[in-house]
């Protein structure tokens, strides 16, 4: 197996709410009912909180609903444990703005928080290239971990130049925030190995993945680090199988072709790397849809990211996830359609199988052990 950070077989079990009006009970179809006001993102993220998720992503778009670090604030005070992954466009705030932000959320959360770097453009109709994206998240990212870690921020580089006392943006709880970060092109798997603590994967064939998994693990070990890996991936679980491929179908019983097409340039930034395997897997599928067993490739017909789910009974679904952890996965981020009904199902077949963790506890109690 890669080297990973984590080498003890617990993982982190995750949940997503919808920040752009996603959700929906059937693809392809806008849910008003589900659109993504403040209460209904809230009402998803605790359900994940008494369905046992560690943790909650808060995706970012141009596009209606929330604003991810906006919703964290105000949302944390009515959670009880779960914590939030909060994406952040890296550039949209200027980076000691951006600090000052994030512990104000450590303080407002007391710690109960995570940051997703996102590399994409983020100027409306402004399209940069990936060179020009992932080094400008490398230097904020840079700029954020020394203010978290050291005295001062001393930093002279392409996109920005920062000399300042560290002491406003210190975290009074989460002293050093998790990042996690995504994205498979050699630039992206190179910021990873230098910054990030988990590498968040779309799904894709088990080797596939696993040498992903190998080639950025070695990356980050000529760095001096090791590091974590998460998959994203959404859900469909019942009791059997049979009810979950029922309901796959159930789910694209409305799915209009070019409606679907729509709905996945009004979400989509660019068409990155990722994004065009995603694809190619698509079309590899067979007649129902899935790449390998459990693994449905459809919902990629409408989300132009994360493009498909694991479909099984709990059972099925809880062995997946532990051939993934095999491969080197401690970190899983979920979804389903709908998210809280999807999150009830998952935490009542799923969760009491797994050996979920903190990874940002488990990481301290690692330390501590060690020291």
């Amino acid at each position: 197996m890669a080297l990973i950070k984590t080498t003890e077989r617990v993982c982190e079990i995750n949940w997503f709410d919808d920040m752009s009006d996603g959700d929906t009970a059937f693809l392809g179809e806008r849910d008003l009912s589900r659109a993504s006001t403040f209460e209904h993102c809230l009402d998803i993220l605790q359900t994940a909180d008494r369905n046992g998720f560690k943790a909650a992503l808060l995706p970012t778009a141009f596009d209606t609903g929330m604003d991810p670090l906006g919703f964290a604030l105000a949302a944390q005070p009515h959670t009880k444990d779960i914590s939030t992954i909060v994406a952040l466009r890296m550039g949209e705030i200027y980076p000691t703005t951006l600090a000052r932000l994030l512990s104000t959320l450590d303080q407002a959360s007391k710690g109960r928080f995570i940051i997703n770097a996102i590399s994409s453009d983020y100027h409306p109709g402004k399209k940069d290239s990936p060179k020009v994206r992932y080094d400008r998240t490398a230097e904020i990212l840079d700029i954020l971990i020394q203010g978290w870690e050291k005295d001062r921020i001393d930093f002279d580089g392409e996109h920005y130049q920062i000399h300042l006392d560290s002491a406003p943006v210190k975290c009074k709880y989460n002293k050093r925030p998790l990042v996690y970060f995504g994205g498979i092109s050699p630039e992206a798997k190179a910021v990873a190995a230098k910054y990030a603590d988990v590498y968040l994967m779309w799904p894709e064939k088990m080797e596939s993945m696993k040498a992903t998994i190998e080639e950025v693990s070695e990356l980050a070990y000529k760095e001096g680090r090791t590091i974590d890996f998460g998959l994203r991936i959404h859900m469909v679980v019942r009791e059997t199988e049979a009810e979950a491929r029922a309901y796959t179908r159930h789910l694209i019983s409305k799915l209009d072709d070019e409606v679907a097409h729509a709905m996945r340039a009004k979400h989509q930034d660019s068409v990155s790397y990722g994004v065009q395997r995603q694809d190619e897997l698509r079309k590899g599928a067979d007649s129902e849809g899935f790449i390998e067993p459990l693994v449905w490739s459809y919902v990629g017909k409408v989300f132009s990211g994360c493009g498909s789910a694991l479909v099984g009974s709990g059972e099925q679904v809880a062995d997946k996830l532990n051939q993934y952890m095999d491969i080197g996965f401690r970190s899983f981020i979920h979804s389903g359609f709908p998210l809280k009904e999807e999150a009830e199902y998952f935490g009542k077949l799923v969760m009491p199988r797994m050996p979920v963790v903190s990874l940002g506890e488990h990481y301290k109690k690692t330390q501590a052990a060690i020291s």
